[in-house]
């Protein structure tokens, strides 16, 4: 499904379905659904909606795609867009695009989170970030943004219509990375992986290619760069990994064992004809897959995209309300109450929607006042 036609009205209708998708939990396909699969390679398939269940140590991921018209001075649509849209909650696609919780630029304003890491692989178009720690950047067309809540952050996320001349396209996942309890009260950490720096390469098969990036963690001989200190990704013997992999028409890719104990979970976003060992995957669904074997990806006519997660579990309690995640009932009361105490560190910024000056390209300011940009 390459057609960004077909794409739009197929995100579409998977939206009608939203309300249910982000509070209800996804059910798993019957065994009966399940029979063929191979040597047991594949313990479930699923189907994929707006939130895409994840296997522990991860939380969540969320794959937003929107076609973002041109843009104004404002860095957002024109206001003929915004009627017919539930403004501040609008998760309906309408026009090809949501506003989320955004009211002049698409986005999430400020907004706080505890005990956990958000992990954001920006596909396409940019994003602008801000936080409570007087931190900032614009990243985007490859790049990934990894925070460190821990102990408590506020941020905001908006998605400027930079060009006023064409459309906006964006494509990114956001995915929720948990943190184990000794380190979920560790001080925020926020960095930059910028697309020159993510190891990607190819492989060759059938006269045909994939190609792999190794977003997080590392595949063979590729390893990404640091990962945050205090994050269940800095030991590698958790192999977190998240590696984005497009196969042409008719390639093969191959994924190494691992070991027993780690979870694996393979999710189709693009594509038709994708085979997982010998089972076939239908376009939008995902396939937690026994790591310990060897899993061979086998691309069908058209070109196919998937995101892989995995890594060890952090198997211990997991409680969540709204953006706070902990390991009790009773330290999400105390999230909320350190929220409303101190907000934080309070919000430095001039708009909870924040967004950067329009002449500014890729970069990131550091809460120690240090900026940085993409080499290269």
């Amino acid at each position: 499904m390459s057609n960004p036609l077909e794409r739009r009205s197929f995100l579409s209708r998977l939206s009608l379905g939203i309300g249910a998708l982000v509070v209800q939990p996804f059910t798993a396909f019957s065994k009966s659904n399940v029979s063929n699969m191979s040597a047991n390679l594949i313990k479930k398939i699923r189907p994929l909606g707006f939130q895409w269940e994840t296997l522990d140590p991860f939380l969540f991921c969320v794959h937003h795609e929107d076609f973002f018209p041109k843009g104004n001075a404002q860095l957002g649509p024109d206001a003929k867009h915004f009627e017919g849209r539930h403004m501040g909650q609008d998760f309906i696609v309408k026009d090809g695009f949501r506003m989320y919780h955004g009211s002049t630029v698409p986005g999430f304003p400020g907004h706080p989170h505890r005990g956990f890491e958000t992990i954001t692989v920006v596909r396409k178009g940019l994003v602008d970030h801000a936080d409570s720690l007087g931190a900032a950047g614009r990243y985007g067309n490859g790049d990934v943004q990894w925070m460190t809540a821990g102990k408590g952050v506020q941020h905001a996320e908006m998605f400027p219509l930079l060009k006023q001349d064409a459309e906006n396209p964006l494509e990114l996942f956001q995915i929720w990375l948990n943190l184990p309890k000794k380190s979920k009260m560790v001080e925020p950490h926020f960095k930059m992986l910028w697309s020159e720096s993510v190891p990607k390469f190819s492989v060759a098969a059938n006269g045909a290619n994939a190609h792999i990036e190794v977003l997080v963690g590392s595949l063979g001989q590729y390893k990404s760069t640091n990962t945050p200190p205090n994050s269940w990704a800095a030991d590698a013997n958790n192999h977190v990994a998240i590696y984005n992999i497009q196969l042409e028409p008719g390639a093969t890719f191959e994924l190494p064992a691992l070991f027993e104990h780690i979870n694996r979970s393979v999710y189709y976003y693009e594509g038709n004809g994708l085979q997982i060992g010998s089972q076939a995957v239908a376009h939008y669904h995902a396939a937690d897959i026994d790591a310990a074997q060897s899993c061979i990806l086998r691309n069908g006519t058209e070109t196919s995209k998937v995101l892989v997660l995995q890594g060890r579990p952090i198997d211990e309690p997991v409680v969540q309300h709204g953006p706070f995640v902990m390991n009790s009932k009773e330290e999400i009361y105390q999230a909320f109450q350190d929220y409303q105490t101190t907000q934080f560190g309070g919000w430095p910024w001039p708009r909870y929607d924040q967004v950067h000056d329009p002449k500014l390209g890729r970069f990131a300011k550091h809460a120690d006042g240090r900026v940085e940009e993409p080499k290269g």
